[in-house]
């Protein structure tokens, strides 16, 4: 498996980075984990409803917000410096994988990071994402080009939260966290990154 970490890249950029590794590994080429974090980003999934966008286009563009269309599953979501993105391009067929098993394999990765840190965490079949208790944490959304998987998840290490406060997000009515404040302590991003490729790696079998 290649990894890629891009750092702090718009959300564009990093997507035409995505379809680049699409079309490599349907070729062929290996598997690929992008990790990077997005500026202030809000994404319309292909379920978008308007109701989950709380201020007028115009408005959230003046707070700073780009708001862009994503051709993933689910509704809305925000994208944020201090949120963790990963991205995974994984031949589905090539690991014997069907969309469910694969989306609980991206929820484990997410689970087993934070319990590295003592918090206890699920992934929820029907409301995917990652929760401790009624909060969620982590937000899942996917694509899928010939069998070869694009977009993941977006797991806050310590976003401003209160970014959220201008949408609905995944169309829920669900108060969002971060690992920051369920330690109630600074976490460093990279020693995220690490185990996050770490626990990746070992739940995919590479």
């Amino acid at each position: 498996m290649k990894l890629y970490d891009l750092g702090l890249i718009g959300h564009a950029a990093a997507f035409k980075r995505q379809k680049d590794f699409v079309r490599d590994v349907a070729a062929g080429g290996e598997d690929t984990l992008i990790l990077c974090e997005h500026p202030k980003t809000i994404t319309l999934g292909r379920k978008y409803q308007e109701s989950s966008l709380f201020f007028s286009r115009e408005e959230l563009a003046r707070k700073g917000f780009e708001l862009l269309k994503a051709d993933r599953g689910g509704d809305v979501t925000l994208h944020a410096p201090g949120q963790l993105v990963l991205y995974p391009i994984l031949d589905l067929r090539r690991a014997r994988l069907g969309l469910k098993e694969y989306l609980q394999k991206l929820e484990q990765v997410a689970v087993d990071l934070l319990d590295d840190f003592g918090i206890v965490a699920r992934g929820d079949d029907g409301n995917r994402g990652v929760w401790i208790a009624c909060r969620k944490i982590a937000s899942i959304g996917i694509g899928v080009s010939r069998w070869v998987t694009y977009h993941g998840m977006g797991l806050n290490v310590s976003t401003d939260l209160s970014l959220f406060n201008v949408i609905r997000p995944c169309g829920l009515d669900v108060p969002m966290t971060s690992l920051a404040v369920e330690r109630n302590c600074p976490v460093g991003m990279d020693d995220v990154k690490r185990r996050s490729e770490q626990h990746f790696r070992r739940i995919f079998g590479y």
